[in-house]
This record gives C-alpha cells, sequence and structure tokens, in this order.
C-alpha cells in the first residue's frame, strides 16, 4: 500500500496552514509536513497544527526546505500541484497517479506558487477542467479526498 503524504510548502498564513492540516488529517494522512513556514505561520500555526496532530495521534513535520523533505523521507515520487506549470492535468475523481511506495504530493502555500528550482523537483500537476487556482486547502481536500478517502 502507498504512503501518501502532503506537504504543505512556503506558507505564512496562520489559517492556511491549519486548515491544511486538518484537510489532510480528515481524509486519512498519517503524516504531514510543513516546509518553509514564516510569519504568523510559523509563531501561531505550527504550534496549532502540532496541537491537532497530538490530538489526532499524528505526525507533523516543520521542515527549514522542501528538499529538506526529500532528504529524510526519501520519496518514490513527488507530485507538485501547480496551475501553471502543469506538466499532467488530472481528473480529481480518477487520479492517474502513481501512487506506490512513498509518495509526496506537494501543494504551495503561497503565490507565485514554486520556484523554477522548486518545480524541477517534482512532476507538476493539476486538476484537468479547472480554469483558476483553487487555494492549497481546496486542492487537498480534493486530491486527498480521492488518495486516501476509504483509507483514513
Amino acid at each position: 500500500m502507498a504512503e501518501i503524504i502532503p506537504v504543505i510548502h512556503n506558507v505564512s498564513s496562520v489559517q492556511r496552514l491549519v486548515d491544511s492540516v486538518r484537510v489532510a488529517y480528515s481524509l486519512g494522512a498519517r503524516t504531514v509536513v510543513a516546509s518553509k513556514v514564516y510569519g504568523g505561520a510559523a509563531q501561531s500555526g505550527v504550534p496549532e497544527a502540532m496541537r491537532i496532530a497530538l490530538k489526532l495521534d499524528r505526525s507533523l513535520l516543520v521542515l527549514s526546505d522542501l528538499r529538506d523533505a526529500f532528504e529524510l523521507l526519501n520519496p518514490d515520487h513527488v507530485y507538485l500541484v501547480t496551475r501553471d506549470y502543469a506538466e499532467m492535468e488530472i481528473d480529481p475523481s480518477t487520479p492517474s497517479l502513481e501512487v506506490k511506495n512513498r509518495v509526496l504530493i506537494v501543494f504551495s502555500g503561497a503565490d507565485p506558487e514554486f520556484s523554477p528550482a522548486e518545480l524541477k523537483l517534482g512532476t507538476p500537476i493539476y486538476f484537468r477542467g479547472v480554469k483558476q487556482r483553487l487555494g492549497p486547502v481546496g486542492e487537498a481536500a480534493l486530491l486527498l479526498y480521492y488518495l486516501l478517502g476509504d483509507r483514513g
């Protein structure tokens, strides 16, 4: 069975971080990674996200950079959810992603979504037919529902 690990990257909003973590855990994620967390999200969001993780007996990793997640978790596949640079469009009801072993699904917590260097770290994907960016909470809800929904 594949281990799917959601990553919220480059986030400064407390609410965006907390909501992303709640959605991921609600849909069955056992581990969530928060990378490059700064501002209010670092000061108030991380403690709140950690509280949620502990209450649910889940794991939260807070890392300084996306590369740290790759180094520590050694994923087999990395997908970056980005509307502007998607190399692969997926149908959210039947995602055609390779989800074997350990997979990181990276959601951007900021605009612009990812730097050119970050885009080279995985496969950029987005949802077929979605015209505007949903934001990390909406993207996580849509994609993780289909990838994790029955495994909670």
